[in-house]
């Protein structure tokens, strides 16, 4: 199925939203659920994680762009371990890995990159990594839009919607 068909992309939208909106509340189990069960219902060739995955990665990207002005403000990424302590990516466990080294893809253009850790993650990850990352995709995806939304700065119609 084209990867640019309205219909399809519609679904993907209508789930994403909906996962948003669980892990906004706090019930990371749903997200996750809502997610999975998509992508194992879709007719065969409709979808599959990868995407729905990919998808809120670029609407990442998209937000930290808005957030540092076309790039004319640096947006820092930090990340920390279970500690609360700040540490290099090369030291995070895997899943922050894969998702700080998809959204650097997404945010540098680099869609290939950014399709190639998500590719080896959801070949090589156990299914509790693969969800960390999921997660850590919503997490984000929540966080920049409060951000931008603090800021008067723009955030897609259907992640703002999902948030409200």
């Amino acid at each position: 199925m084209d990867p640019q068909d309205p219909e399809r992309r519609q679904r993907m939208v209508s789930t994403a939203g909906e996962a948003l909106a669980a892990a906004q509340a706090g019930d990371d189990g749903a997200a996750i659920s809502l997610l999975t069960t998509f992508v194992d219902t879709s007719p065969a060739g409709d979808v599959d994680g990868k995407e729905l995955v990919l998808m809120l990665f670029r609407e990442c990207s998209e937000m930290v762009a808005a957030l540092g002005s076309g790039g004319a403000t640096p947006v820092k990424m930090q990340v920390y371990d279970a500690d609360g302590q700040e540490v290099s990516i090369d030291d995070a466990d895997p899943p922050v890995r894969t998702a700080v080294r998809t959204l650097l893809a997404e945010v540098h253009g680099d869609q290939d990159a950014a399709r190639a850790q998500i590719d080896i993650a959801l070949s090589t990850a156990a299914p509790s990594e693969v969800a960390a990352v999921v997660m850590q995709a919503l997490r984000w995806t929540i966080r920049l839009a409060t951000e931008c939304a603090n800021r008067d700065l723009p955030v897609a119609g259907w992640i703002a919607e999902s948030l409200d």
